[in-house]
C-alpha cells in the first residue's frame, strides 16, 4: 500500500538520510514557454523482455521511439550534437525504459552505487505517477552501469529533501556499449540502456494503481548529461575553462523540454499514456483522454504558482487573492467552459488556488503541490 506522506517525512527527519538541498538563488527561476509537453503511448507487452542492454527483443518492436532529445531549455537553444532517443513498454510486473545514446567516445569512471552519477555522462529517468509534483522518483545510470536512485519528497525549488538512501528494490538495469568503453584511441557508435522498474516499488508513492490501468497518464521525463572531454595518456578528462580552471558546463539534453536548466520541474515532464497494444497514434489517445485535458487545465494553476512565488519574493508574503496578484486567468479567454471557476486564498506564508469544474477540482499551494481530484475525471474538455 502507499507509504503515507507523514511516515516518509518522519523517516527522513529521523534518519537524516537526505541529499543536500539545492543552493538558494536570489530570484525564483521560472521556466520559459516551451509548448505542450511531449507525449508517448506506452504499449503493454506479453512477450518476455531480457534486460541485457540490447533493445532487440520482439517486445521492443511494438514500442516506438520517442522524438529525438532537445536541449533542456527547448528549441531556442542549439540542437544536441549527438542523437538520443528512448522507448517504453509495460507488463504486469515492470515499467520498462530503453534508450540509445549516440556517442563516439563512451567513457565512465564512477563505480560506487548512489554516487553523484551526473558527474559522468549519464542517462536519467524521472517519474511522477499522479502528476502532483511531489513524491516522485529519479534514477541515473552511466555507461559502466552504475546506478543512483532517489526519492524526492518535493522539488528542490520547494525545499525538498531528496531521500538518497532509498533504493528501488528489484530494479533491473543493463548497459550495452557498441564500441569499446574507456578506450579513446578508437571511435564508438554509442551505448544503450535497458531498465525494468517493478510496479510494486512505484506503487509505494504512486497515489494510484501500479501497474496502471489502460488510459492512465503518468508524468515522465528523460535526461542525458553530456560533458565535453579530451583524452590524455589513454584516458578521458573533462575540458577545462581556461578562465576559471573548472570543467566546462555540461550539456543537458531531454525528451520533454523544461524551459530552464533544471529537471526538477515535474509539471514540465512528458505525458506517458499506458495503452493495451500499439504505441502509435498518441494524439488520438490523448484526444480521447479526460485526464490529459485536466493536466492541461492544471498548467493554468502552475502559471499562477510561479507568479505567486515571484510576488512572495518582492513582498515577503503571498498575494491575498487574484485581484491583488493582478491575475487574469486564461479561463476568461474564448474556448474555456463558462462553468469553470478559479479562486485563491492567501495573504501570508501560505496560499491555495483552486480551479473548479463540474467533474473535477484542481488545486495548487505554496509548496507547488498540484492536486487533481479525481485523477481520472471524465467528460471535461477545455
Amino acid at each position: 500500500m502507499p507509504l503515507p506522506h507523514r511516515r516518509l517525512s518522519l523517516l527522513v527527519l529521523f534518519l537524516g538520510l537526505v541529499a543536500p538541498s539545492a543552493p538558494a538563488r536570489p530570484a525564483f527561476p521560472v521556466p520559459l514557454p516551451v509548448g505542450a509537453p511531449r507525449a508517448y503511448a506506452c504499449p503493454h507487452t506479453s512477450a518476455p523482455v531480457i534486460v541485457d542492454g540490447r533493445l532487440d527483443e520482439p517486445a521492443w518492436e511494438a514500442a516506438p521511439w520517442t522524438t529525438d532529445f532537445l536541449d533542456i531549455q527547448g528549441d531556442s537553444r542549439p540542437a544536441p550534437r549527438l542523437r538520443t532517443r528512448a522507448r517504453m513498454l509495460w507488463d504486469d510486473r515492470y515499467f520498462y525504459v530503453g534508450a540509445w545514446l549516440e556517442e563516439p567516445h563512451v567513457w565512465g569512471k564512477l563505480t560506487r552505487r548512489d554516487a553523484v552519477i551526473y558527474h559522468d555522462n549519464d542517462f536519467e529517468v524521472f517519474i511522477d505517477p499522479d502528476g502532483d509534483n511531489h513524491l516522485y522518483y529519479e534514477l541515473e545510470i552511466n555507461a559502466l552501469g552504475t546506478e543512483w536512485d532517489l526519492l524526492l519528497i518535493r522539488p528542490y525549488r520547494d525545499g525538498a529533501p531528496a531521500v538518497n538512501a532509498w533504493d528501488i528494490q528489484g530494479l533491473r538495469t543493463a548497459v550495452h556499449v557498441d564500441g569499446t568503453l574507456n578506450h579513446p584511441s578508437d571511435t564508438d557508435r554509442g551505448w544503450s540502456v535497458e531498465i525494468a522498474i517493478p510496479w510494486d516499488v512505484l506503487q509505494q508513492c504512486a497515489g494510484r494503481p501500479a501497474p496502471p490501468e489502460p488510459g492512465h497518464i503518468w508524468r515522465v521525463n528523460f535526461s542525458r548529461v553530456q560533458w565535453r572531454t579530451s583524452h590524455q595518456d589513454g584516458s578521458y578528462e573533462k575540458v577545462l575553462d581556461p578562465d576559471t580552471g573548472r570543467s566546462l558546463p555540461e550539456d543537458n539534453w531531454v525528451w520533454s523540454p523544461q524551459g530552464l536548466i533544471a529537471m526538477h520541474y515535474p509539471e514540465q515532464w512528458g505525458e506517458v499514456i499506458f495503452v493495451k497494444e500499439g504505441g502509435e497514434g498518441v494524439d488520438s489517445h490523448l484526444a480521447a483522454s479526460a485526464e490529459h485535458r485536466a493536466i492541461l487545465a492544471g498548467q493554468e494553476l502552475m502559471r499562477l504558482y510561479y507568479r505567486q512565488r515571484r510576488w512572495q519574493e518582492e513582498h515577503g508574503r503571498f498575494a491575498a487573492d487574484l485581484e491583488e496578484l493582478g491575475w487574469q486567468p486564461a479561463l476568461n479567454q474564448p474556448g474555456w467552459p463558462p462553468d469553470w471557476q478559479l479562486d485563491m486564498n492567501g495573504g501570508g506564508p501560505r496560499f491555495l488556488a483552486r480551479l473548479r469544474a463540474p467533474r473535477f477540482t484542481i488545486t495548487v499551494n505554496e509548496e507547488g503541490r498540484l492536486l487533481r481530484t479525481p485523477l481520472t475525471a471524465t467528460g471535461e474538455r477545455p
